[in-house]
């Protein structure tokens, strides 16, 4: 075999081999390939996705975060309110309950000065008697018991 013999051989079997691989592994091996990067790209695109849910997550669970703060320094505001409001009312009815008192006080003072002066008539009235009755016992003279007599009226 000369040369030319041989390397016409070896290019027809290099041709068969081309064509055999062009036919059977090349498009498998392309399929595979296509697939692998199509894979890839699916997983890229769906790490964006997620990258992009959560900021947006991130983001909603701030604005949640600064609603709640704000809803729990109205919470609070609304608390110290009322708890000045009970306050305010607990003073009212206290000094209303003070007023009450001091009335029912005052009433009570009324009564016992009341009951003093009537205990205190009652014994001017004695000691006026007893006075009377002396007199009545030294002399007895219509005028002069009389004048005594206005004039005791008159004290009383």
């Amino acid at each position: 075999m000369d040369i030319n013999a041989s390397l016409f051989l070896q290019a027809l079997v290099f041709a068969i081999l081309v064509l055999f691989t062009w036919k059977f592994i090349w498009p498998p091996l392309t399929a595979a390939l296509d697939e692998r990067a199509k894979r890839i790209a699916d997983g890229l695109s769906a790490a964006d996705r997620a990258k992009h849910d959560l900021e947006l997550a991130e983001k909603r669970a701030a604005e949640e975060m600064r609603k709640a703060k704000s809803q729990a320094a109205e919470i609070i505001a609304q608390a110290e309110k009322r708890a000045s409001q009970i306050v305010e009312e607990a003073k009212d009815a206290a000094r209303v309950e003070g007023d009450r008192l001091i009335a029912g006080a005052k009433s009570e003072v009324d009564q016992q000065v009341h009951h003093a002066k009537e205990e205190l008539r009652q014994q001017v009235s004695a000691l006026a008697l007893a006075g009377a009755e002396k007199i009545l016992r030294r002399e007895v003279d219509a005028a002069r018991h009389a004048d005594l007599l206005a004039s005791l009226k008159t004290e009383l």
